[in-house]
């Protein structure tokens, strides 16, 4: 890998987490008019994946949406004046933190319901093979939405179709304190749930983003080619608690 795209992409995991502590450092100043759903330690997979993308792909995101918003390219003075209420936030200070979007780059939403923007993501990518476009769209999502119905029913339809999606799942172990053995059953992997629905798919290290860079740079490419959809499990972790600035580490769930 050549060494201007090692130095871009080690800049953008450390703004976001720059832009992330900063956060942290202000929200018990009670201004800001939302929770927050922090992404420290997540930032090598939204940079990997967005980092293969252009201006003119799609990105849709979850309730931990900020290193998603950012990493796309999204406006991060829209993204913070959203945290206080503001006119000039990017949803018009009325959606907050898990409301993100800015469609100048290709950010079409975000939203807290669990699997909700998958169903959306798919609709899409659909949306531009009929408009005859070449572009990708990328739905993150959690470990939990799995779940839920409406990850099976996109991801059969995006096979159906071979639509140009990329699911990426961002598994960082927990559900606010619910590790994945209270929720799943013993040795199944979340990406082996795709690969039944007919999805190439793989599982990568989420905190390796060179890996998530080529694992992202190869599906991305058949997905712009006419290849369909291909799903990509990265296991992470979280440092800060579930919902809000603080840590957690002191509950004894870790």
């Amino acid at each position: 890998m050549e060494t201007k795209t090692l130095r871009r992409l080690y800049y953008e995991m450390l703004r976001i987490r720059m832009v992330e502590e900063k956060i942290a450092e202000l929200y018990p100043e009670q201004e800001m008019r939302c929770p927050v759903h922090l992404y420290i330690g997540q930032e090598a997979v939204a940079v990997g994946v967005c980092a293969n993308l252009s201006r003119d792909d799609y990105v849709l995101s979850t309730h931990r949406s900020h290193g998603h918003y950012l990493a796309k390219g999204g406006n991060l003075n829209a993204m913070m004046a959203e945290f206080y209420g503001k006119v000039t936030g990017c949803s018009k200070g009325k959606g907050g933190s898990m409301h993100l979007v800015d469609l100048s780059v290709g950010v079409l939403g975000a939203t807290p319901i669990v699997g909700s923007t998958i169903a959306i993501a798919v609709g899409a990518a659909f949306g531009s093979v009929m408009r005859g476009e070449q572009r990708v769209t990328v739905a993150f999502c959690g470990d939990a939405a799995p779940e839920e119905g409406v990850f099976h029913e996109s991801i059969n339809f995006a096979a159906l179709k071979r639509l140009p999606v990329v699911f990426v799942c961002e598994n960082n172990l927990y559900s606010v304190h619910s590790p994945l053995s209270l929720r799943q059953p013993e040795g199944r992997e979340i990406f082996e749930l795709a690969k039944g629905h007919g999805v190439e798919s793989y599982q990568g290290d989420g905190n390796d983003v060179i890996q998530v860079y080529k694992l992202a740079e190869r599906a991305i490419h058949k997905a712009r080619h006419g290849g369909g959809p291909t799903f990509l499990e990265f296991k992470t972790y979280r440092w800060r608690e579930h919902c809000g600035p603080n840590y957690d580490n002191n509950i004894g769930d870790r």
